[in-house]
């Protein structure tokens, strides 16, 4: 199948690109940076910004599933989540196609903030808060303006293995607990929702 990832130079795109590609999904890119992977006939790269409306239309060209697994490193506020989720949308309407789009976000974001453990709320309070504001920005604009949806929610991130045993949690419950979880875990969770989307409409959370 066809599948775009946004954000696919570094981190958890890095590696959904590789699971895909492995897989032998044709893939595109886009990224602001060069992804580092060889020349190869799947895989086509697109050097630009998830908010450029021109960019994101040329990587969403032919997709059946769009991965949009955008992340930054700074913690001060960005705009960057919400205004990528509003090109896509209206690329989307222009182009008149309905690919799934799993969105990568993280427990913490809208309505699951509160059940996260004290001390990760004191985190978010004291470093992420900013960040997080306009991850939950994104959810809503994306889930209000478009039907085939995946809010994915992992926990604490890791540079752990490939184990393909995970947690997922779609529900939101007192007591819940959300921790870390790799990586590689997160990208094989996509991918394989791209492939197949089981929680479509929904926020599962990701943790061992």
């Amino acid at each position: 199948m066809k599948i775009a990832v946004l954000g696919a130079s570094a981190g958890i795109g890095l590696q959904c690109v590789q699971l895909a590609l492995q897989k032998g999904h044709q893939v595109t890119t886009l990224s602001r940076r060069v992804v580092p992977i060889p020349d190869q006939a799947n895989l086509k790269r697109i050097q630009g910004s998830a908010t450029d409306v021109h960019a994101v239309r040329t990587a969403m060209e032919g997709a059946e599933a769009t991965l949009v697994t955008l992340g930054t490193k700074s913690p001060l506020p960005t705009t960057m989540f919400s205004d990528s989720s509003r090109a896509l949308l209206q690329v989307l309407k222009e182009i008149g196609s309905s690919p799934t789009l799993i969105v990568l976000t993280g427990f913490g974001t809208g309505d699951s903030w509160r059940y996260n453990s004290f001390p990760m709320r004191i985190l978010f309070t004291l470093v992420l808060k900013q960040v997080y504001v306009d991850k939950g920005l994104q959810e809503q604009v994306i889930a209000t303006g478009y039907p085939r949806w995946e809010m994915v929610r992992p926990g604490r991130l890791t540079n752990g293995s490939l184990t393909g045993r995970y947690r997922v949690l779609d529900t939101l419950t007192d007591g819940m607990k959300v921790g870390a979880i790799s990586r590689a875990d997160v990208a094989h969770f996509l991918v394989a929702q791209a492939e197949q989307p089981t929680y479509l409409g929904k926020h599962p959370a990701l943790t061992y």
